[in-house]
């Protein structure tokens, strides 16, 4: 019988939710008997090769980038699952939804910054190589549809164990107090 094959991606964020999905620990040993990973971090596939049951999303949408990707994923997983507050609200990125227009942030941290001392030709960078900022940081959902969301900033890592594993299983999550509280 096939194991799942299961999908991680990190959009804008810090990536902890990652770390956190490692703090599982030696129970990775025991998730590689229950799934294959196809294209994550995890395992260095950049790409998908095949399509996948489970796509793990962690961060928001600031550029294009993040859109394209998490389109991607939406295309090629069954079931989206987004993990961390970033990616079911944006997080810390969308600070900058409520402070100025993205054009006023572009001049700040590139021409008037205190810090910006070799700009003298007042450049904002705008390669076509380059992603393109969108207007605010959009949480997941808000680009394509999202099967599951695991809050917390970062999710403890039994919380997303136990997601991934009543996922993979069909068995109904365990939701015991210490895995979902946040302090």
């Amino acid at each position: 019988m096939s194991k799942p094959i299961v999908a991680t991606t990190s959009l804008a964020g810090c990536f902890g939710c990652h770390m956190s999905f490692l703090d599982i620990d030696e129970r990775i040993l025991d998730l590689i008997e229950l799934v294959e990973f196809n294209k994550s971090p995890i395992d260095d596939i950049k790409t998908f090769t095949k399509k996948c049951d489970i796509g793990i999303i962690e961060g928001g949408c600031c550029n294009s980038e993040n859109v394209h990707v998490l389109q991607e994923f939406r295309k090629n997983c069954k079931t989206l699952v987004v993990i961390g507050e970033c990616a079911i609200m944006g997080g810390l990125p969308a600070l900058r939804n409520n402070v100025a227009p993205i054009s006023e942030c572009l001049e700040e941290a590139y021409l008037n910054c205190v810090s910006v001392q070799a700009n003298d030709e007042k450049i904002i960078p705008n390669d076509d190589e380059l992603p393109m900022i969108l207007d605010k940081v959009y949480p997941c959902h808000e680009v394509v549809k999202i099967d599951y969301f695991i809050p917390g900033c970062a999710p403890r890592a039994d919380l997303i164990w136990n997601a991934l594993v009543a996922l993979v299983t069909g068995n109904e999550m365990e939701l015991p107090y210490e895995v979902i509280k946040y302090d």
